[in-house]
Parts: structure tokens; C-alpha cells; sequence
């Protein structure tokens, strides 16, 4: 053997044995997508209002606090929109304090005054600062979710910059369950009860001649908790979801399954100045709008609790899920659910792995019959570059889909085409009498320029679409990709070395 080859023919071999040996095993390295092994397919869109509309509500609070230590009065402060407090009944002497306490603690919302009040409108770089967060958290805390429930490779992704988020769920053996908890908002909050439960909206609202006060909503019990008819509560929640720090089931006094929760430092203190104060009233525990019960305050209560609602286990252990893995800052819209089958994988599977033997068999009779035992060359370097695709899909985990089987035989159909250029441009040098080391030394160096600008333009558009698609694009991306960078070696690199070794210097004939 040539010194000059040796060492092309020991990174040839560790190649080949790295790639076996991380693929293998195929059914524990290689994931099969969606499309090929069934699941859920879910599109959703963040409400972000929601987001901008707690923000405000967190600061109302916020901002009677820092009213009453400074002695500041005012007849209300309620939120008009989900972006604007008004401050009501201003004492006119007190006007250039309330103008100091906003400059100094609320930077992020700009104000204009009027005859005894001030209405303030939250920053528009803030809004939607508040938005982007709201879909980036909201991935987030479903990806927790699913991760918790245990489904494996799942994908999560949002679309672009936009308010969507794709989920695909593959292999799911309970798919209606895991449903539910992606489902469910998990918007927990604590809120006094001003009046209620009534059985229906009018009687509700007779106290205050049937609107609905400013600072108050409407919310309707859930009945599979006991929790019947409707309730008038405060607008603004005492403590949310946000301010707890520990969660886990328990049970209640009836040794029923239950949740219990302790409260960070913060909401300790708002959770027992509330009920401090409130002794003998009821305040209503909501979850998604709907109050799951509402307990009388019998004593002040620092910071723990539990949150009773006739839960089954099941029931208690999902809802301590989704609030360990945090409440969605948003509710969120289902704009597309669909359901794959795993009848429908295997059919693809079937499918895409006869395509990919008779595009490989096809390919096999072509070159052989065109290219002699030079096509047998071509068919070794095809072989290797299908086990190198295999072994980076299995190296990086990638999810293998009926697009990503496509990529795989459209980069056979690339690696054929690079061999075919070489095999041209060596004929070449042969017809004008060149040697046959000559032609083969020349015949690559000439195709390479071309087989390199294919295979990068080809590149460039994968990564776009890796970019910018989603779910079973990306696996087309991904194999693609993968396959063209493994041709640039098979191709150019092995099939040279085979040459290299099967034809010697003296050589007067070569089967092409």
C-alpha cells in the first residue's frame, strides 16, 4: 500500500467503525416522528391580554399599597382596559405626591391627570415585552408539563416571533389525559368573595342593582367541585399561581385527595394581610376562571394551605403537575387538534422504506450497467453515506419522519449525481489519451467545483427550511442536510480512495 494512503484508509475505517457502533441499536438510537408512529398533533395561540391584563392587576395592588403607607387617598383604582389604571377621587393637594409616587415607582407606565384623577397607560416596549414573555413562558411551562407526564421526544416550538406554539406528541398511549394537562390554563388565584354563590347571574347581582361593580367579576362555580351557582370576587386577585412555592398532594379532612401549597415570601404576606383581615369571609379558590371552592376564613393565615374540590387521584396529581411546572401566564386557543393513528405510521413506514429500496435498487442497476465495476465503486460510497446519515440521526436524537425518509432518498439521488459527474469528467480524460491515474486525479479535481456549488446551494435551502418549518419539515431538513455533508466525504473522498486501491499505476484499462 501506498504511504500516502494509509492514513486516507485508517480514517476511512474508524469512520465506518463509529458510525455502527453509534447507531446501533437502531430501535433505541433512532425516534420514529409523528407521522410514522402516531400521536397528537396540537396548534395553539397565547392570549397575551391575559398577560398585559394580570401585569395591571399586580400592579393595582401594588400601587394601593404604596398609596396607604404614604397616606395618600383616593376614592378607587380600577383598570378600564387590560392596559390602563385609573386612579379616582384624588385628593387635589395630594395631586403632586401622587405625581412623585408615580415617577418614582411605576417607570413603566406613562400618565396623564385630570379633575381628581389619573389615568395611566402601560409603556407600549413594556406591552409587548410582557407579550414575547407570555409565549416564550408558555412553551416553557408545557414543555415542563409533558415532561413531567413522561412523553418522550416530544417537539415543542414556536412559530417565529408569533403568539402559535406547535406541539407533536408521538407515541402517546393516553392521549386524551395528556390532552387535558397541556389544556389546562392552570391560572390559580386567590380572590375575597364580595357576594355568592346565587343560582344564576341576576340574583347575584341584585345587591348592586344588577351591574357589575368596577373593581368585581362574575365567575361561575365548578360543579364537579361542589361548587355550584356563581360568585361575585374581586377583580384583582390577593395571591396567583405565580407566588407559590411548594405544591404537592395531600388530602383534606375527609382523607379525600387534596393539593396543599405553601406560598413564597411575598404572597405569605399579601396571603395573610387578606385573610387578617378578613375573618368570616369567604374567599373563593379559582382555577381557569372557575371557582373550585370557597372557604371561610376562620383565622389569619400565614402562608400555607390546601386546595379541597373532591378530586379524584388522578385529578389531584395533574393538577399538582401543571402547577409545579407553573401556571400559563396566558390562556391559550386550540386552533388545530388532530389525531395520528399508529396504523397510519406503520402504512408509512412500509411505504417510505419501499420507496427508499427500489429508488436504491434503481440507482444499483443504473450505475452498474452504465459505469461497469466503476458503478461498484459508487454503490460503496452510497452504502457508507446512508450508514453515516443513520449514525448522525442517532448521535444527535433526531425524530425520523416520512419527510426525513424523502431527504434520505433525495441525497441518494445527490450522491449518484456527484459520482456521475466524476465518472464523466474521468471518461474525459481517458478519451484525450490521458493515463489512467491521470484521468482519475483529474476527473475528481475537475468535478469537485461543481459537486461543491450543488451541494452548498442544496445546504442553504435546508437550513431555511430548518429555520422556518416546523415538525416533519424539519426532519426533511435534517436528513437532508446531514446526507449532503456526508456525500461531500463519500463521494469525493471514499470513491477516490477505492480507485486509489483497486487501480494500479500500470494499469491500461479501467472498467468505466
Amino acid at each position: 500500500m501506498k504511504k500516502g494512503l494509509r492514513w486516507k484508509v485508517i480514517l476511512t475505517a474508524a469512520v465506518i467503525v463509529l458510525a455502527v457502533f453509534i447507531s446501533l441499536p437502531l430501535g433505541e438510537k433512532i425516534h420514529l416522528g409523528l407521522d410514522l408512529k402516531g400521536g397528537i398533533h396540537l396548534v395553539m395561540q397565547v392570549v397575551t391580554d391575559d398577560a398585559v391584563n394580570i401585569e395591571t392587576s399586580q400592579e393595582i395592588l401594588r400601587l394601593q399599597e404604596l398609596m396607604k403607607k404614604k397616606d395618600l387617598a383616593s376614592t378607587s383604582i380600577i383598570n378600564p382596559k387590560i392596559d390602563q389604571i385609573l386612579i379616582q377621587g384624588i385628593n387635589p393637594d395630594q395631586e403632586g405626591k401622587v405625581k412623585d409616587l408615580l415617577d418614582e415607582s411605576f417607570k413603566n407606565w406613562d400618565y396623564i391627570t385630570g379633575s381628581d384623577r389619573v389615568t395611566l397607560t402601560l409603556k407600549a416596549d413594556v406591552a409587548r415585552y410582557l407579550r414575547d414573555q407570555a409565549v416564550n413562558q408558555a412553551k416553557e411551562t408545557i414543555n415542563n408539563r409533558v415532561d413531567q407526564f413522561g412523553v418522550a421526544e416530544p417537539m415543542i416550538q414556536r412559530q417565529g416571533n408569533g403568539e402559535r406554539i406547535f406541539v407533536e406528541l408521538p407515541g402517546v398511549d393516553d392521549p386524551d389525559r395528556v390532552k387535558n394537562l397541556i389544556k389546562t390554563t392552570a391560572l390559580l388565584e386567590w380572590s375575597m368573595v364580595i357576594a355568592g354563590p346565587a343560582v344564576d347571574e341576576a340574583t347575584l347581582l341584585q345587591a348592586s342593582g344588577g351591574q357589575v361593580p368596577e373593581d368585581a367579576r362574575v365567575l361561575k362555580g365548578d360543579p364537579k367541585r361542589r361548587a355550584e351557582g356563581f360568585y361575585l370576587v374581586k377583580k384583582v386577585s390577593t395571591v396567583t399561581g405565580k407566588d407559590l412555592r411548594v405544591v404537592r398532594r395531600s388530602v383534606d379532612e375527609w382523607n379525600n385527595p387534596a393539593v396543599a401549597f405553601s406560598l413564597n415570601p411575598d404572597g405569605a404576606d399579601r396571603f395573610e394581610k387578606a385573610t387578617g383581615e378578613n375573618v368570616g369571609k369567604m374567599m373563593a379558590i379559582i382555577l381557569d376562571n372557575k371557582v373550585q371552592s370557597h372557604p371561610v376564613i376562620n383565622q389569619r393565615i400565614q402562608g400555607d394551605g390546601i386546595i379541597q374540590g373532591q378530586f379524584t387521584l388522578e385529578e389531584a396529581e395533574d393538577l399538582v403537575v401543571v402547577l409545579k411546572s407553573g401556571a400559563l401566564p396566558a390562556s391559550i386557543k386550540y386552533l388545530e387538534e388532530r389525531s395520528i393513528g399508529p396504523s397510519l405510521g406503520a402504512d408509512s413506514i412500509r411505504a417510505g422504506l419501499l420507496a427508499s429500496m427500489v429508488a436504491l435498487s434503481l440507482v444499483v442497476i443504473f450505475m452498474i450497467f452504465f459505469y461497469r465495476l466503476a458503478g461498484l465503486n459508487a454503490i460503496a460510497a452510497l452504502i457508507l453515506n446512508t450508514v453515516l446519515i443513520i449514525a448522525c440521526l442517532a448521535y444527535f436524537k433526531a425524530n425520523l419522519t416520512l419527510p426525513g425518509i424523502a431527504g434520505i432518498i433525495l441525497t441518494i439521488g445527490m450522491a449518484v449525481d456527484a459520482n456521475v459527474l466524476i465518472f464523466e469528467r474521468i471518461k474525459e480524460e481517458l478519451a484525450v489519451g490521458k493515463s489512467i491515474p491521470s484521468a482519475i486525479t483529474n476527473g475528481f479535481k475537475r468535478a469537485f467545483s461543481a459537486i461543491f456549488d450543488s451541494n452548498l446551494t442544496t445546504i442553504i435551502s435546508a437550513v431555511f427550511l430548518f429555520q422556518f418549518g416546523t415538525g416533519p419539515i424539519k426532519g426533511y431538513a435534517v436528513t437532508l442536510t446531514v446526507g449532503l455533508v456526508a456525500n461531500m466525504f463519500t463521494a469525493v473522498f471514499v470513491s477516490h480512495l477505492i480507485f486509489d486501491l483497486t487501480v494500479s499505476s500500470r494499469a491500461r484499462k479501467l472498467s468505466i
